[in-house]
C-alpha cells in the first residue's frame, strides 16, 4: 500500500481528475480523468511530481491498461490567452471527465475548485497526494504533457523547452527576450507580454 494515499477511495465509478501546465509560459494545459478499477491494484501511485521520469513513464502505461476508463484533455494556448488560466483549466477538465467512456458517479478534482459538471464533483486539496484516482490522473496529465513539449522543442528551437517543458525558468526567459516569443506562448502571461515588447523595441532600433 502506498503511504499517504487512501485506498478506500478506490470504488467503482469515482473519478479523479488533475491538471498538469498551469504555470509554464506556453502549450497547452492539459488534464485527465482516470476512474480505477479496483481488482487491478496499481503500485507505485503517487503525486506525479514526486515520481521519476522513467517511474512516470512506466506507470503511465500500466494506468492505461488497467484502468476502468481514463481520458486525456486539453485547453489550448488561444484557450488560455482569451478565457484565463483558471477558466482554461476547468474547461480542460470538463473535457476530460466528458471524455471518460465510463459516467463516473462522483469526480474527484485536485484543488480547490471544481469545473462545472453534470454528475457529483467535490475538490479535494493536494489530492494528488491522498487520492489514488488524482494521482493516477496527475501521471496521465504530465507525461502527455511532457511529451508533447519534447516534440514542441523540435519546432521551436532555442527555448529549452524540452527541458523546462514551458516553465518560467531563467533560461526561459533569456531565450523569450532573445528570440521574441512564439505562437505557442501565451500572451496573456506577464513575462510574455514583456518580452514581445523588448524583443519589439530591440529589433525596431
Amino acid at each position: 500500500m502506498q503511504l499517504g494515499l487512501d485506498f478506500n477511495l478506490v470504488e467503482d465509478l469515482i473519478a479523479g481528475v488533475d491538471e498538469v501546465g498551469r504555470g509554464p509560459l506556453c502549450g497547452p494545459v492539459v488534464t485527465a480523468a482516470v476512474i480505477l478499477d479496483p481488482t487491478k491494484p496499481i503500485t507505485g501511485l503517487n503525486d506525479s511530481k514526486k515520481l521519476s521520469e522513467k517511474k512516470r513513464e512506466s506507470l503511465f502505461e500500466e494506468i492505461k491498461e488497467k484502468a476502468l476508463a481514463w481520458s486525456i484533455a486539453r485547453a489550448e494556448v488561444a484557450e488560455v490567452d482569451e478565457l484565463n488560466i483558471l477558466h482554461a483549466t476547468m474547461l480542460a477538465m470538463k473535457r476530460a471527465v466528458e471524455s471518460l467512456e465510463i459516467t463516473p458517479k462522483l469526480a474527484l478534482i485536485d484543488g480547490n475548485r471544481c469545473p462545472q459538471l453534470n454528475i457529483p464533483c467535490s475538490a479535494v486539496i493536494k489530492g494528488d497526494a491522498t487520492v489514488p484516482a488524482i494521482a493516477a490522473a496527475s501521471i496521465l496529465a504530465k507525461v502527455s504533457r511532457d511529451r508533447e513539449m519534447v516534440e514542441l522543442d523540435k519546432q521551436y528551437p532555442g527555448y529549452g523547452i524540452a527541458g523546462h517543458k514551458g516553465y518560467p525558468t531563467a533560461t526561459h526567459l533569456a531565450a523569450l527576450k532573445q528570440l521574441g516569443p512564439t505562437i505557442i506562448h501565451r500572451h496573456s502571461f506577464a513575462p510574455v507580454r514583456m518580452a514581445a515588447e523588448l524583443f519589439k523595441e530591440r529589433t525596431s532600433l
